[in-house]
């Protein structure tokens, strides 16, 4: 081979080794995938799939023969939700056991569905008694009558001041000041507040029963059979 050839090729390797180092640092380094990888194991090990699991396997074992659970989450996941109703359960204490609690918790899982008259299902939405009815049926097993004037005969008359979360509140809605037969029902919450599908045009929501308009239609609790035999 010339020796001007040689020479050449010596040059251009010479070069090569040269820029090595300068070709190598505008690539994209490895550090980069690996903080990629990084930020997705934290995202992964966030997501902790067991409470809700856990409240699902609850809430299906409670569940009546042949009946579907509801496509949402269930009383665990609730009762940590911080919301003014929640905290107020959460701080009667020992005075609300667990079937109470889980109650509330499908209750107020329930909360924004639509208001329609005769509904029972989320799917669709609810009334009154329908609401009231759907909760107890999927939290714990437990078939209410089908609307809040045969609700209102049935369980154990409680005090206003003895009421407990779960218990059901009754309202005289007829006419502008109520009064006459029973028209409407929701849950008692605690702390004097209430849950329930209100009327067309609003969702399920908690109200207090101090607010004007409900406590001149107030028509007194009562505990359903339920509950009352589980403390």
């Amino acid at each position: 081979m010339p020796i001007k050839r040689l020479t050449v090729l010596s040059v251009l390797s010479a070069a090569l080794f040269a820029t090595g180092p300068l070709l190598a640092s505008s690539a994209p380094a490895t550090p980069v995938i690996a903080n990629v990888d990084t930020q997705l194991m934290n995202q992964l090990s966030a997501f902790n799939p067991a409470p809700v699991l856990s409240a699902s396997a609850i809430t299906n074992a409670l569940l009546p023969a042949g009946a579907t659970a509801p496509k949402l989450a269930y009383a665990t996941q609730a009762k940590h939700a911080g919301d003014d109703a929640g905290n107020a359960m959460d701080a009667a204490g020992d005075d609300v056991n667990d079937l109470r609690k889980t109650l509330i918790g499908l209750a107020m899982n329930l909360r924004d569905i639509r208001y329609v008259r005769g509904g029972h299902d989320p799917s669709t939405g609810f009334d009154c008694s329908g609401f009231v009815r759907y909760v107890f049926a999927h939290a714990i097993g437990f078939n209410l009558p089908t609307n809040s004037a045969s609700q209102f005969l049935s369980g154990l008359k409680v005090r206003r001041d003895d009421m407990r979360p779960g218990d059901l509140v009754f309202f005289r809605t007829a006419g502008r000041h109520g009064g006459g037969r029973i028209s409407h029902v929701g849950i008692y919450v605690a702390d004097g507040r209430f849950i329930h599908s209100p009327s067309r045009g609003k969702t399920v929501r908690v109200d207090s029963l101090d607010e004007s308009y409900w406590a001149k239609r107030f028509a007194g609790a009562k505990r359903p059979e339920a509950i009352a035999q589980n403390g």
